[in-house]
């Protein structure tokens, strides 16, 4: 995402008992942030001293290295006995004899198209089928591309002004599928295997489910409504259990304007944030497929979750309408109690709303190939929060899912749907007809591999209390800065209830700044932990949490102390956070996943430089600073974050 767009009660008692010593003034903590889902569902609170104790001897056996400074340094800090390498960066070609990285900007968009592409995100590793997964020495990776910096990608370093511009810049959207190998003890990139593959702006993508063939998705170049040329603005991800990936589209509005000064744009258009004059990404001029005027259904055709195949190049990717079309994050992934799928997802804007997906029919794990249609069919829900104890350190309360179907809770004919493709073609729509929570920009979720729990990042919203923005229940703060992350259990822990129990694991601060008031963070947050927008989110398999964050790295006012922008990892029993990690100067740290051992995270750093400054990660003079992939590992080979 782009710069500041968002156990029982006797378990309880064993841990207080285990952590009963080591107080300290920041140590005070609520229930919700101590002892994970049955903390705040059991509602057996304790006094914040008793239960602060956790959280100031900390928890050794989980969170194995110390907490390190903030740093506003253009290079990657870690904690000692850690290091970094590249494993691969924006330009790199992926075939032996390609056409190599230009650092003056005159690259084509041909040569674009062979090479891995800009500002990396989201990502998911696939060991190979029939492998020994703990131990596999090969697998692919799927990365998001998610959008480019004009700056750099063009000579003349300003918006498109060509047609040939624009092709390039497509070009540099989307996502990469590489092969990966470990070698030497080292995970590298594999140039010239017959499974690297560039999926672009300008790559044939079928359209499938509910709203495929309807008239909304129909244009000049596609009367049939079920084929699209390409997948760009691509953030985050999700990687599905019959081992294919789940690409997410986010700011595609972005990418259209109109060349008609008096265009009108109906409620739809304007709820999904269409312009006039495209926003930063100034397409339309040069590629007409981008002006309103001339395709008006264009824009309806993006803004979907995209399946791949990393295991067939030649495969065609297919947009899956059944899972509703918004600024989608990523797509977390998880099954019900009876073994049918589900996806959480977050659209991430101000005020909007989280939702989920819950397939018609089971996974089936013995034919994986069999799963290949199984988000075609399904229900979209999206959640509805009360206000609960919001003035409490976590705040925590009830919610639930309210369908969208047509036909149902006043989603029909006299709202302005006429059928299931409308409701999914304006699912923002519809969740505002079911007065769906707005939320402060959901971004990334994540299932914890431990209690099922699911956490989701709620990034920032500066016009909380504004806008018909309530402050209240998840969003307890006006004018919220620094953002927070939500937790919820679903009821009897089985994702295909309609009911949950929420509470915030942390909401983020600069106590150093605002100490003792709201904006200074829950008692989690420290000036030795301090940060602002979490964005990505990741599990490891021992259940460590990872926050990535992509924020403001001015390092002053209401944001001194913070530096850049970082990776932190947390003990989600404890609710403590160390930092773990600091990007170079105007990154956002994005994307993660783990080697099959664990002993090696693979991490993003997109956009560095974004404003000037750095030549990360080369460091050569007047280099341009280029979007990477890092391997981080230990010294000693261990675990990471053990």
């Amino acid at each position: 995402m782009k710069l500041l767009e968002e156990h029982q009660s006797t378990d309880l008692e064993t841990l207080v008992q285990q952590n009963s010593v080591g107080l300290t003034r920041r140590g005070f903590i609520s229930a919700g942030a101590l002892c994970g889902a049955a903390m705040f569902l059991s509602g057996n609170l304790l006094s914040r001293s008793v239960m602060a104790a956790s959280v100031s001897a900390g928890n050794r056996t989980l969170l194995g290295f110390d907490s390190i400074a903030s740093s506003s340094a253009d290079s990657i800090a870690l904690p000692p006995g850690y290091t970094s390498s590249v494993l691969i960066s924006w330009g790199q070609p992926l075939h032996a004899g390609g056409p190599a990285f230009d650092p003056s900007g005159k690259g084509t968009a041909k040569a674009q198209e062979l090479q891995f592409g800009d500002n990396n995100d989201g990502m998911s590793l696939f060991t190979f089928p029939g492998d020994d997964v703990n131990n596999a020495t090969r697998a692919l990776m799927a990365i998001n591309n998610e959008y480019t910096n004009y700056r750099y990608l063009f000579d003349h370093g300003k918006d498109p002004q060509s047609a040939d511009d624009v092709h390039k810049a497509l070009a540099s959207e989307g996502v990469s599928v590489i092969e990966v190998k470990r070698e030497g003890g080292q995970w590298k990139f594999v140039q010239g295997s017959k499974y690297n593959r560039r999926v672009h702006g300008n790559t044939p993508i079928h359209l499938s489910g509910p709203a495929a063939g309807h008239q909304w998705l129909k244009t000049a170049a596609d009367k049939t409504g079920k084929n699209v040329l390409g997948t760009f603005q691509n953030c985050a991800n999700g990687k599905t259990p019959w081992g294919t990936y789940l690409t997410c589209e986010e700011n595609f509005t972005d990418c259209f304007g109109s060349s008609d000064p008096a265009q009108q744009f109906d409620a739809a258009a304007k709820r999904y944030g269409v312009v006039a004059i495209s926003k930063e990404v100034n397409w339309h001029p040069h590629d007409p497929r981008f002006d309103i005027a001339k395709n008006p259904n264009e824009f309806n055709r993006h803004g979907w979750i995209v399946e791949i195949d990393p295991f067939d190049p030649k495969s065609t990717p297919v947009k899956r309408t059944a899972l509703g079309r918004f600024k989608h994050e990523n797509a977390a992934i998880t099954e019900t109690k009876d073994g049918r799928a589900v996806v959480y997802m977050g659209d991430d804007e101000r005020g909007e709303f989280i939702y989920k997906f819950v397939s018609r029919d089971k996974v089936n794990h013995k034919n994986l190939k069999a799963n290949r249609d199984i988000l075609d069919h399904g229900t979209l829900y999206v959640a509805q929060f009360d206000n609960g104890d919001s003035n409490a350190d976590h705040p925590k309360g009830q919610g639930k899912w309210v369908e969208l179907t047509h036909g149902k809770n006043g989603v029909d004919a006299s709202s302005g749907f006429a059928n299931q493709a409308e409701v999914l073609i304006h699912a923002r729509l519809a969740a505002s007809v079911v007065k769906a929570t707005r939320m402060d920009r959901p971004e990334w979720i994540v299932v914890s591999p431990k209690d099922g729990q699911v956490y989701c990042t709620l990034t920032n919203n500066v016009k909380r209390g504004e806008e018909g923005q309530p402050v209240g229940g998840p969003n307890p703060r006006e004018k919220n800065q620094y953002g927070q992350i939500l937790r919820w259990q679903e009821t009897g822990s089985d994702a295909a209830s309609m009911d949950f129990t929420w509470d915030l694991f942390v909401v983020a601060g600069n106590p150093g700044v605002h100490a003792g008031k709201p904006q200074g963070g829950s008692s989690n947050i420290t000036p030795q932990n301090m940060f602002n927008s979490p964005d990505g989110l990741g599990f490891d398999k021992a259940g460590r949490l990872w926050i990535l964050t992509d924020g403001d790295y001015s390092n002053t006012g209401d944001f001194a102390g913070m530096g850049n922008n970082q990776m932190l990892c947390a003990d989600p029993a404890t609710g403590e956070i160390r930092r773990f990690m600091v990007g170079p100067v105007g990154c956002e740290v994005t994307g993660i996943c783990f080697a099959p051992d664990q002993k090696a995270l693979f991490v993003g750093i997109q956009h560095p430089g974004e404003k000037g400054g750095s030549t990360f990660p080369e460091h050569l003079p007047n280099g341009k600073p280029r979007s990477s992939v890092m391997v981080i590992t230990r010294e000693d080979g261990g675990v990471i974050g053990a």
